[in-house]
């Protein structure tokens, strides 16, 4: 245990419940923070009698849904007029154009969703730049809300419930979700561009099929030509 997490769950003993909800809200902000831990050290905590179980999970929701509604916000106000700007800028006209804005805005409205909600618990290392991407991206503020308490509700119960349980042990399950975490990233990463490799080997199949096509048929023609 490094010194300021030491230092922080002193603050959590001494102050309770508004430390927590602090944290958590400046966590999902976007400070990099291991509220993770901290969760997993309240349950063990409160498996000692020193808080109520419920109440932290009641907490830390509000308070990382509270900060992850302001991340959002910020890409919605600021985010998305950078976004508009850029294809009517000289320099992002080059590069971006308002048809390629609309197809990214639709693609994250469809499948949004589910990284919203993924985030919120298993690839918590991407879940402040998810808010900005959403709002940036224009995605509904309901499903937005929808998506996120229950990841969030999740993303609190799971180290809670691990601290309470295993109490003695808080530390080592921390390190156990910390490598899951890392693995999951991994293999969301791994998808990705397996994916991506596979859509861009099929365009070029698909590329090149045409071109065969094209000069299957060009060939006749040049024949009937010679032939007049």
């Amino acid at each position: 245990m490094n010194f300021s997490l030491t230092n922080l769950l002193d603050f959590l003993q001494a102050y309770g419940y508004p430390t927590l909800w602090l944290y958590a809200f400046v966590a999902a902000f976007g400070v990099p923070l291991p509220v993770t831990l901290l969760l997993l050290a309240a349950g063990a905590f409160s498996a000692q009698g020193d808080f109520n179980v419920a109440l932290l999970a009641a907490i830390a929701t509000s308070a990382s849904v509270a900060g992850d509604c302001a991340g959002y916000l910020v890409g919605r106000l600021w985010g998305s007029r950078v976004l508009d700007w850029l294809p009517r800028s000289r320099f992002g006209g080059r590069f971006i154009d308002q048809r390629a804005i609309e197809r990214s805005r639709l693609y994250f409205r469809r499948r949004g969703g589910w990284a919203i909600f993924l985030t919120r618990f298993l690839l918590t290392a991407l879940g402040s730049v998810t808010n900005l991407v959403a709002g940036t991206e224009l995605f509904p503020f309901r499903s937005f809300l929808l998506c996120d308490f229950s990841g969030e509700a999740l993303g609190a119960i799971i180290p809670l419930a691990l601290g309470f349980a295993f109490s003695a042990s808080w530390e080592a399950v921390g390190d156990i979700l910390g490598a899951v975490s890392l693995l999951a990233l991994g293999l969301v990463c791994v998808v990705v561009l397996t994916y991506r490799l596979l859509r861009y080997l099929k365009r070029e199949k698909g590329m090149r099929r045409q071109e065969k096509l094209q000069v299957s048929e060009a060939q006749p023609a040049a024949q009937k030509k010679r032939l007049r």
